[in-house]
């Protein structure tokens, strides 16, 4: 695995040294960021102590002495990582309201699931929610969801899809220029790469065969232009997709994959869980069976499946039933594997066993909140040759604030793919007003992110 670029070093506190909090703590330790870590518990305070170069408090995240311990006068970020909503929230918000520039919190995913019901980002001051098991949901749809895309990014909570697609050359966009491209409303072409040349087009740039374009939109908007420039070759209707294990993480798959004409299935032993489930999802089948056992697998036919999807809490059942529906006929098995060292030994070696790609919800974590390692005024949610996606906020008195989208003379080379006002989130439109405290998300290329930026800041 290819080393990652270090960030310049920060000073960080850590509330929670549970599975996902003591990888964070272990991994930025290693890239010589000074680390404080709060964790209640005083056995796995003091394991964490003895493991890592941090300075690890055994306190209550939500306690203003703990916080003072940590330093928190001093801290950059801030990572609220137990596995309490509550603890997560309360101390995640007293950091921001203590001064602490990005402040981010893990929360169970039914809480997220709530967020277009509730601003809990906006109302406790939080820059980033997330759930580990949402965005190991994600890395498994991926596979799924968009087999002939070359890459799949989700923004804005979910609302807003990144896709890279290559153009067919029975595209019916080929000789036509962006301008006289119809595209779906609210969706992008945000860069174009072209016989090793990347580019953030403009609208009289015109698409080729073979072009690799980067499109954003709502998820299905997106999925009607990505088809159209594939032309055929995109996502496969009706895929028979099967999930072991019905916790979180296979119900936050089910849900996502109902919504892509998906036929899902999902086995769960146990039944009160199985009832649960068929009460929250429609569309999806639930069967009350044993999927570690072969027997079970090949009496409802799952060899007959596009894709196997192991979600269960061990790893070594998931890798044993991925193998087992290898075995019966599956070609595509995809596992969560929790071990983040265990999920990179089977991502390099799994496809010779019939594991196309091995997920760890650690990891996952560690690369969503990655973008938070930065003292400047945006991040970078994902990098390209032609550019990068950023994010950023509008400041009270940028030359944006109270200009519609058409009025602003954006500099040629940024490409506005996403605003987030509140429970908010859509790709702007020309009408569009750009408001102070809106969170922007742009394709900008090198030479024009200072440009760009200073409308904004």
């Amino acid at each position: 695995m290819a080393p990652r670029p270090r960030a310049a070093p920060m000073n960080i506190i850590i509330v929670g040294a549970g599975e996902i909090g003591r990888h964070l703590a272990t991994e930025l330790s290693r890239e010589a960021h000074s680390i404080a870590v709060i964790e209640r518990n005083s056995r796995l305070a003091s394991e964490l102590e003895k493991s890592i170069d941090a300075k690890v408090i055994c306190g209550d995240g939500g306690s203003v002495h703990a916080l003072a311990q940590a330093n928190i006068g001093e801290c950059e970020l801030f990572l609220a990582l137990t596995s309490d909503n509550t603890v997560n929230l309360m101390s995640a918000s007293m950091a921001k309201a203590m001064g602490v520039k990005s402040v981010v919190s893990r929360v169970h995913p039914g809480l997220q699931r709530e967020e277009w019901l509730f601003d809990f980002r906006g109302h406790f001051g939080i820059d980033h929610l997330f759930s580990s098991e949402r965005l190991a949901a994600i890395e498994l749809a991926k596979f799924i969801r968009n087999p002939d895309s070359i890459a799949v990014e989700e923004l804005a909570r979910g609302k807003i899809e990144l896709q890279q697609v290559r153009v067919s050359g029975k595209s019916d966009a080929i000789g036509k220029s962006l301008r006289d491209i119809k595209v779906p409303e609210r969706t992008r072409m945000a860069a174009v790469t072209r016989e090793g040349d990347s580019y953030v087009p403009t609208a009289e740039t015109e698409l080729a065969a073979g072009d690799i374009v980067t499109i954003f939109g709502e998820p299905r908007r997106l999925r009607t232009l990505a088809e159209r420039l594939q032309h055929g070759v995109g996502v496969k209707e009706d895929l028979r997709v099967v999930i072991f294990g019905g916790g979180e993480y296979g119900f936050a798959l089910a849900q996502m994959l109902e919504s892509w004409n998906c036929r899902v299935r999902i086995f769960e032993k146990d039944p009160q869980v199985c009832q649960e489930l068929s009460d929250r999802l429609s569309e999806t089948t639930v069967i009350n069976a044993d999927a570690t056992v072969v027997a079970e697998l090949e009496e409802e036919q799952v060899g007959e499946a596009d894709f196997f999807v192991a979600t269960s809490g061990s790893d070594e059942d998931n890798v044993m039933t991925c193998l087992q529906a290898n075995n019966i006929g599956v070609k595509n098995c995809l596992t969560l594997i929790h071990r983040a060292d265990y999920a990179r030994a089977i991502g390099s070696s799994g496809r010779h066993f019939g594991v196309v790609a091995a997920v760890s919800p650690r990891e996952a974590t560690r690369r969503d909140i990655e973008r938070y390692l930065t003292t400047r005024q945006y991040c970078v949610v994902k990098k390209f040759s032609a550019g990068e996606v950023i994010e950023t906020d509008v400041t009270n008195d940028a030359a944006a604030v109270g200009k519609a989208v058409s009025e602003i003379e954006w500099p040629e080379g940024a490409v506005l793919v996403g605003l987030v006002r509140g429970l908010k989130a859509i790709v702007p439109g020309p009408a569009d007003v750009v408001k102070a405290g809106d969170r922007i998300y742009a394709m900008v290329g090198p030479k024009v992110r200072k440009k760009f930026l200073k409308l904004l800041h």
